[in-house]
C-alpha cells in the first residue's frame, strides 16, 4: 500500500480537478449510489480523535479520514481501499486534501448560489483555508478584489495573496471588507459572529467554513433569516454540527429554506431565484470530499 504526501496531492490535483470530482461524488450520493458516515469524536485527556467516512463505488473508492486535535491543531490521514476488491489502495497525509476539497465544494456551492458577474470577495480569516478559498474563488468569478479581515494578519500577507491569486488584496475591518461584497467567504476559528448579520450586502454570496462544532458560530441569526437559501453538504451531520445551525432561534431556519449540496448540482432544489437574494452555504466537512478527492489523486498517481 502506498503513501501519498501532501506535496504529491498538490502535483497531482489541480483546483479545477477537485471541483470536478466533488460535483461528481454528490450527484452520485444524490442518487443514492454513494453512502457516507457521519463524523464521530472521541476525547480523553485533551486529545480529539475523529472519523469520517465514505463509500463511492461509481468512483471505484471506500476509504475514511481519521485525524487528531490538539490544542486547536489538526494532523490528518486518509486510508483509501477498491471497491472492486476491497484491497486498501494507498494512506494520505491529507493536509493537501481537506484544503482542496473545502474550497472546491464553496466554489461548487457559489456557482448555484452566487451571482455570476461576482467580482469582489471579502474574506474573514487569511489562514490555510482563507487562502484557499481567495485562490479558488478568484480563478472561477474573475474577481477585480479581495478585501481581508483578520485579527493577525502575516507580514507580507496582502502582497503574497495578491500575487498568488492576480487580485488586488487589501487589509481592512469587517465594516470595509463588507461593503460592496458579492461574495463573502468566513475560515476563522471565530466562536461568535464575526459581523452584525445587517451588514451583509444584498444580493451577496456567503460561504461559512471556519466551524464544524455547535457551540462555535461565524453567522449570527439575523444574517440567516435574511438568506433566501441556505445550502448544507448533508443534513445528518449538518444538523447536528454546524452552530449556526444547531444555535439558530426557531423560525430562523425553516426547513424549506435548507438546501443539501446534492440537491443543488442535480438541479433537483434551486440556486439563486434573484439578483437582491442573500445566499448562504455552510460547510462543516464531510466524508464524501475527502474519499472522492482521495481516490483521484491515487488514480492520477497510477496513471502515471
Amino acid at each position: 500500500m502506498q503513501h501519498i504526501t501532501d506535496s504529491m496531492v498538490d502535483a497531482l490535483v489541480t483546483p479545477t480537478d477537485a471541483q470536478q470530482v466533488l460535483r461528481d461524488a454528490f450527484l452520485r450520493f444524490g442518487e443514492r449510489s454513494a453512502a457516507m458516515q457521519e463524523r464521530i469524536r472521541t476525547e480523553a485527556g485533551g486529545v480529539k480523535l475523529s472519523t469520517l467516512g465514505a463509500v463511492i463505488p461509481g468512483q471505484g473508492v471506500a476509504g475514511a479520514k481519521v485525524y487528531t486535535t490538539i490544542e486547536g491543531r489538526f494532523s490528518f490521514v486518509i486510508l483509501l481501499f477498491s471497491t472492486e476488491d476491497g484491497r486498501p489502495l494507498a494512506s494520505f497525509d491529507a493536509g493537501a486534501i481537506t484544503r482542496l476539497r473545502t474550497a472546491a465544494c464553496s466554489v461548487i456551492a457559489a456557482r448555484h448560489l452566487a451571482r455570476p458577474d461576482a467580482r469582489h470577495l471579502a474574506l474573514f480569516g487569511a489562514g490555510t483555508q482563507g487562502q484557499a478559498h481567495a485562490l479558488q474563488m478568484a480563478a472561477a468569478f474573475g474577481l477585480e478584489s479581495i478585501r481581508v479581515c483578520t485579527p493577525r494578519p502575516a507580514a507580507g500577507l496582502a502582497e503574497s495573496l495578491a500575487g498568488q491569486c492576480g487580485v488586488p488584496v487589501r487589509l481592512c475591518d469587517a465594516d470595509e471588507a463588507l461593503d460592496g461584497a458579492d461574495i463573502v467567504v468566513t475560515a476563522s476559528r471565530a466562536t461568535t459572529p464575526l459581523f452584525p448579520g445587517e451588514r451583509l450586502p444584498m444580493g451577496c454570496f456567503v460561504a461559512a467554513v471556519g466551524s464544524s462544532l455547535p457551540h462555535t458560530r461565524e453567522l449570527d441569526d439575523v444574517a440567516l433569516s435574511r438568506a433566501a437559501r441556505v445550502a448544507i453538504e448533508w443534513r445528518p451531520q449538518s444538523l447536528r454540527e454546524a452552530g449556526e445551525l444547531v444555535q439558530a432561534a426557531e423560525g430562523v431556519l425553516p426547513e424549506e429554506k435548507i438546501v443539501e449540496l446534492a440537491e443543488l448540482v442535480s438541479g433537483q432544489a434551486p440556486g439563486r431565484c434573484g439578483r437582491d437574494e442573500i445566499t448562504v452555504y455552510k460547510s462543516v466537512g464531510v466524508g464524501l470530499e475527502d474519499v472522492a478527492l482521495a481516490g483521484l489523486a491515487w488514480r492520477r498517481l497510477s496513471e502515471r
